[in-house]
């Protein structure tokens, strides 16, 4: 069995504007973790907390749009013809949009970071939200874990801060 797929995953946060606390950083670290465990992977996780202006350079910059995003997500893993079982991916977090978000539906920017991260990370085991159906599925999946992490339902949180 390969070694790198059954090493633990090595989860790196930066907040490069020092806008999150020590205490909210550490959470979201960990919440991280619990969340992503029922998947199993290992390899690396490198995710960096960014404001609009540097999301938005981002954003064109890689992606050719202009104006800033929730969440930016570079898997940097060779191809594999099978399941997903090692990640080596960056993945950029917007604190502004997330600050945002989480005013409407009611909860904290740690946990609406969290909602991206785990959205970016699905991206790269071959979920994609490009259509209706495919979007609601990967919704649903991210919701499921959160969950079974015990923090409950995120996306599908209604702006009163209750289910849809």
């Amino acid at each position: 069995m390969d070694d790198e797929a059954t090493s633990p995953l090595t989860i790196d946060l930066v907040d490069r504007q020092l806008r999150l606390t020590r205490q909210a950083t550490d959470w979201l670290t960990s919440a991280i973790a619990r969340v992503l465990a029922p998947l199993a992977l290992g390899g690396e996780l490198r995710i960096a907390v960014v404001a609009a202006p540097e999301m938005a350079r981002t954003h064109e910059e890689y992606c050719e749009v202009p104006g800033t995003t929730d969440v930016l997500t570079f898997d940097c893993s060779e191809p594999t013809d099978g399941p997903v079982t090692t990640l080596d991916v960056d993945i950029v977090v917007c604190i502004d949009e997330a600050q945002r978000q989480a005013t409407a539906r009611h909860h904290t920017p740690e946990r609406e970071l969290l909602l991206y991260v785990v959205h970016g990370v699905l991206h790269c085991l071959g979920y994609d939200d490009h259509d209706e159906e495919a979007a609601a599925a990967m919704h649903r999946r991210e919701d499921e874990l959160l969950e079974l992490a015990g923090i409950g339902t995120t996306f599908a949180r209604a702006p009163d801060g209750g289910h849809p």
